[in-house]
């Protein structure tokens, strides 16, 4: 079976010049198929403010609201997207950006008002990794903006790391699936003041008491949590690096 490579990057490894352009740099150089999942949160909340609208979150997460949907449309779909896009090509890259509206490709469902209404943000519930793969096949290497849509025309905001995992799992089907999450640590780190405590390995048992020990918190939680549903779906290896360390095998190795 043919190898893919899916990276998720962070909205601050994005939206500086130097990380992008390191991270493009070594995902140009990655062997087979490759396709990128990005994020792009805090150009989101800055163009907001310059429009005069508020941003709301809790526990870090983006209360979006009808007209901060259209920021996060305008900045994750166009400004962040179409950015990256033009930067593959420089690179000899045939790239396409996309949302989970274009042909289709991810579906999902407005989350359920509960103790919190998030307003418009997207739970994924359809990934159609066949018609990625039929792209894929065409040696265009996919760029997916963290924005999916409802069947009904409507778009919502959607967690980046969960499109990664999600159209990862969609995938298993067609590839040999690798899923890199990469921000601006070396990987999950034993103590998060020393740059060098990474932990090379998580499975589930130990992913629990590093949570209960407070080692693994707040928005890494949820990620680690991704991480392990994709490999539970067949996802063969999910690794959580730094955005300039795609090919050296470093990081964090997550493990059932």
């Amino acid at each position: 079976m043919e190898k893919i490579t899916i990276v998720k990057v962070g909205g601050k490894v994005v939206e500086e010049e130097a990380s992008l352009k390191q991270l493009l740099s070594e995902f140009s150089k990655i062997d087979g198929y490759k396709l990128l999942v990005h994020g792009g949160g805090r150009s989101a909340t800055k163009i907001a403010e310059q429009l005069g609208i508020e941003t709301k979150m809790v526990n870090g997460r983006r209360i979006t609201d009808a007209e901060m949907l259209n920021v996060v449309t305008m900045v994750y779909g166009g400004l962040v997207n179409k950015n990256i896009v033009a930067r593959l090509q420089s690179l000899g890259m045939n790239a396409l950006g996309l949302t989970g509206a274009d042909l289709n490709i991810i579906r999902s469902e407005k989350r359920p008002v509960g103790e919190v209404d998030y307003g418009f943000v997207g739970d994924v519930k359809k990934v159609d990794g066949k018609m990625l793969s039929t792209l894929l096949s065409q040696n265009i290497v996919p760029v997916i903006a963290p924005l999916t849509h409802n069947g009904e025309g409507v778009m919502l905001n959607t967690n980046a790391d969960t499109m990664a995992g999600e159209t990862a799992k969609g995938l298993v089907p067609f590839f040999d699936v690798t899923l890199i999450y990469c921000f601006e640590k070396k990987g999950v780190l034993m103590d998060e003041n020393d740059d060098d405590s990474v932990i090379p390995n998580i499975n589930p048992e130990q992913f629990q008491k590093l949570v209960a020990d407070g080692v693994i918190s707040k928005g890494m939680i949820p990620k680690l949590e991704n991480a392990f549903e994709a490999v539970r779906a067949g996802v063969k290896r999910v690794v959580i690096t730094r955005s300039d360390a795609l090919q050296e095998g470093d990081g964090t190795l997550i493990q059932l």
